[in-house]
């Protein structure tokens, strides 16, 4: 990527000498800004482990080339901070957004959140934005105070601060909030936030979102090619992708496919990272925001693609789609794999006492919506592996996912 890093933080950057600080004051044992020390939480956290063998396409078995969800995250993380440092934002607090963004996903990714947002129906639904905040609010437990990670409270600005969130959301013209924040859904998620500051969010986190977008677009063109899901004719339908290729052919006639490949990648995330920057420079000349108060009061999307990029960005994504997400070999795995949850949230249901001892501590057994909700931590929980040996424990056949 070609983007520079600012001279400066930018007047309109998050500001760590201005949070809010946490719910529980702690002493300043060390050099580390707030934002610092969310990353480094988040690093040595057990669910930022897991994720390492969570499904982002593919599940574990399918070969170690492909992405998961922790390198898919770290692929995020190394975008999200090559932006912030571009526009002069904090780059520690785009780190640990972007560290944190896929923290909630249950075990073989959307397949998975599917299967337990319609087992949840009657008790508040499931989303993986949702649970992330629950993850990082109250499911890790390795502090002794507190419950989380106990993250910092951010800038504080002139708006009410509400909860820390990497998916934090913006209320409505009406008041309403968006589905996976409403309360009714998600009683025990409170306090949806306001558009924070650039790093932060409008609707979520602005460049941690789009770094999500770059990075899954690029890479699982990568991992589809790889995986024989598609040729790389077939994807060069995509203008900026024959335009990529049609680039590297010319400059390197003799470049062997893998290798051209890997160059179609890097070129395709550089193309589109130096995009966001140049039009959220616009956007920004425009706005001249003085402080992080002006982003807040911004009524669009400041970090975003050009009109030209997100239109080759959504072509990207329309061709995917259906040639990868909905391969007929990805889906069949993905139901068996939604299968194998259905059946887990069914025996725990009937059986919480099945779960381990620290999972059945304090459950009345006349809340069965807080005995579904403390279930659907457990089961969100697992990776795909531990999923699928819990299953064997419990039924007599289970599927082998391939």
């Amino acid at each position: 990527m070609a983007v520079e890093a600012a001279s400066a933080r930018a007047p309109y950057a998050a500001d760590p000498a201005r949070s809010r600080g946490r719910r529980h004051a702690e002493a300043a044992g060390d050099a580390r800004s707030a934002f610092r020390r969310d990353c480094d939480r988040i690093i040595h956290a057990s669910a930022f482990r897991r994720l390492a063998h969570k499904t982002q396409v593919f599940v574990f078995h399918e070969g170690d080339h492909y992405r998961t969800r922790l390198t898919h995250t770290l692929e995020v993380t190394q975008i999200a901070r090559a932006l912030a440092r571009a526009l002069g934002l904090d780059e520690d607090l785009a780190e640990a957004l972007a560290l944190a963004h896929d923290l909630g996903h249950p075990p073989f990714g959307h397949a998975g959140e599917r299967a337990l947002d319609e087992a949840m129906s009657a008790y508040g639904g499931f989303d993986h934005n949702a649970q992330t905040l629950r993850v990082v609010t109250q499911l890790e437990r390795r502090y002794p105070d507190f419950n989380g990670f106990e993250p910092d409270l951010g800038d504080a600005g002139r708006h009410r601060q509400a909860q820390w969130s990497p998916h934090s959301a913006q209320r409505g013209a009406a008041g309403a909030l968006p589905r996976v924040w409403h309360p009714d859904r998600h009683p025990r998620i409170r306090g949806a936030a306001r558009p924070r500051t650039l790093e932060f969010c409008q609707r979520r986190s602005q460049v941690a979102a789009i770094a999500d977008d770059i990075a899954y677009n690029a890479h699982d063109i990568d991992d589809g090619l790889r995986a024989d899901l598609f040729k790389l004719d077939d994807v060069s339908d995509v203008r900026i992708v024959r335009t990529l290729v049609r680039s590297i052919r010319a400059e390197h006639p003799t470049l062997e496919p893998e290798r051209l490949v890997h160059e179609l990648v890097r070129r395709l995330i550089a193309a589109l990272v130096e995009d966001v920057f140049a039009e959220s420079q616009i956007r920004l000349t425009s706005l001249a925001p003085g402080s992080a108060d002006d982003i807040r009061r911004a009524r669009e999307r400041v970090v975003g693609f050009s009109a030209a990029m997100a239109s080759a960005e959504q072509a990207i994504k329309a061709f995917l789609y259906p040639r990868m997400y909905r391969h007929p070999r990805v889906a069949g795995i993905m139901d068996d794999a939604t299968q194998v949850v259905r059946d887990l949230v069914a025996h725990y249901a009937e059986r919480p006492q099945d779960m381990p001892e620290g999972w059945t501590q304090g459950l009345d057994p006349a809340d069965r919506t807080g005995r579904m909700r403390r279930i659907a931590d457990f089961v969100a929980g697992m990776t795909d592996r531990y999923a699928l040996l819990d299953h064997s424990r419990h039924f007599d056949s289970t599927p082998e996912l391939r």
